[in-house]
């Protein structure tokens, strides 16, 4: 049976997935999605840090921790979905792929509610690390990478210079047709690297 894994990037509520296979060196996408990670689809879930910042600190914990599991059950949920799919088409999962931002570690909450900056990269960050998770308890490794560092790490690895690559991927959009925005293409190119870290040196695994 043939691989497959799913590249992520998300952001603040949703995330763009793709899955992709490679076949003899050459990449095709098997599906592309975005998925909603909260139940409601609105501001006070989407982005949450930002919505405990108005909260006693003990609630803004209990809010921010539901979401997180509300988001880690919607993403481990669609990940099944997933496997479920590709598999009626021949392909197994193997792993995924998540892009990570490109900020250092965040602080404890209070620091965090504290700081506008760090709300809004602690937002993007919470649905970032559900997806981790979720990979975790549906069996898959996690192969990451930060954006900024993620086309040159694939030129890399792949051996493909960067401009090369930069065409390759925009090409695969092509026929499927929009949206092929950049999420897209860069779930693809983490996917891609997913399916390349075979012994496990070519990316970080987890975080």
């Amino acid at each position: 049976m043939k691989s497959a894994a799913l590249g992520f990037r998300a952001h603040s509520g949703w995330t763009a997935v793709v899955a992709l296979a490679v076949t003899k060196g050459v990449p095709s996408v098997l599906l592309r999605q975005r998925l909603h990670l909260v139940e409601t689809f609105t501001y006070r879930f989407r982005q949450p840090y930002h919505t405990a910042e108005r909260m006693p600190l003990e609630e803004a914990q209990a809010f921010i921790a539901r979401v997180d599991t509300e988001a880690g059950a919607i993403a481990e949920r669609a990940i099944q979905e997933l496997r479920e799919s590709l598999l009626a088409r021949g392909y197994e999962l193997k792993r995924t792929g998540v892009v990570l931002a490109s900020g250092r570690a965040l602080p404890e909450l209070p620091q965090v509610l504290a700081s506008h900056a760090l709300i809004h990269t602690a937002d993007g960050e919470l649905f970032r690390r559900a997806i981790l998770n979720a990979s975790a308890r549906s069996g898959l490794a996690s192969a990451t990478a930060k954006e900024r560092e993620l086309l040159s790490e694939a030129s890399r690895v792949l051996r493909i210079k960067p401009n090369d690559l930069t065409r390759r991927i925009a090409g695969l959009g092509k026929p499927l047709g929009p949206p092929w925005s950049q999420d897209e293409k860069l779930a693809t190119l983490v996917a891609w690297l997913a399916l390349a870290d075979r012994d496990g040196k070519s990316l970080n695994k987890g975080r």
